[in-house]
């Protein structure tokens, strides 16, 4: 695993620098090439879900905020079908747009996992809460409120955690917990979740 992200790494590198030129893979509201190349090269550790790297229960507790657009694959083999780290970079910036869109930023998403399976969270500033399911192995997380169970994925990234989801449980994510009124970017973000198979978009949380 550790030579799959030394690899990604290197060729993440070697795509921004033929790609920044063209804005290819860039994210909005970036001031600068360092700060592109940071952005995308922070993300690389959460490009693979299964058979990435993920957190023991413990390491899940605490408070975690929104701090960026996640995306990754199911595994190494759906993103290198997909085209690798290029497309998750491409992915994220279009979820940059649309969450810039829909409002969500630090202040109003946050997710928190407590002792004795609890959390509480917020998207989009309205809050809702319950217990949750996660199996370490994985990184599968099970979010079960009074009306339904979201499932998602946890990964690793160099700044914290990737929370991800599938399209149809991203749609329950934004417009049921999250009321998003607008549905012309929650569309547009469930479009980018199916753009690739084993796609899964979300969101990069940090302490």
């Amino acid at each position: 695993m550790k030579k799959t992200i030394f690899t990604l790494l290197a060729a993440t590198t070697m795509m921004l620098s033929s790609c920044l030129t063209t804005g290819f893979g860039t994210t909005p509201n970036t001031g600068s090439t360092g700060s592109v190349l940071g952005s995308v090269l922070t993300s690389v550790l959460g490009n693979v879900l299964l058979g990435g790297m993920t957190f023991d229960q413990s390491g899940l507790l605490g408070s975690w905020n929104y701090n960026a657009p996640s995306a990754a694959f199911t595994t190494e083999q759906a993103l290198t079908k997909a085209g690798g780290t290029a497309t998750v970079a491409n992915i994220a910036s279009s979820l940059a747009s649309n969450y810039s869109n829909i409002g969500i930023n630090r202040n109003n998403t946050s997710f928190s996992f407590l002792q004795g399976n609890k959390f509480s969270a917020k998207v989009n500033g309205i809050p809702f809460s319950g217990t949750y399911t996660y199996n370490q192995q994985n990184g599968e997380i099970a979010l079960k409120t009074a009306t339904e169970t979201i499932k998602g994925n946890v990964t690793k990234t160099e700044k914290g955690m990737g929370l991800m989801f599938d399209s149809m449980q991203m749609v329950n994510i934004l417009q049921k917990e999250g009321k998003v009124s607008n549905k012309a970017a929650v569309q547009a973000v469930s479009k980018l979740a199916k753009s690739a198979n084993g796609a899964r978009v979300g969101f990069e949380l940090t302490k």
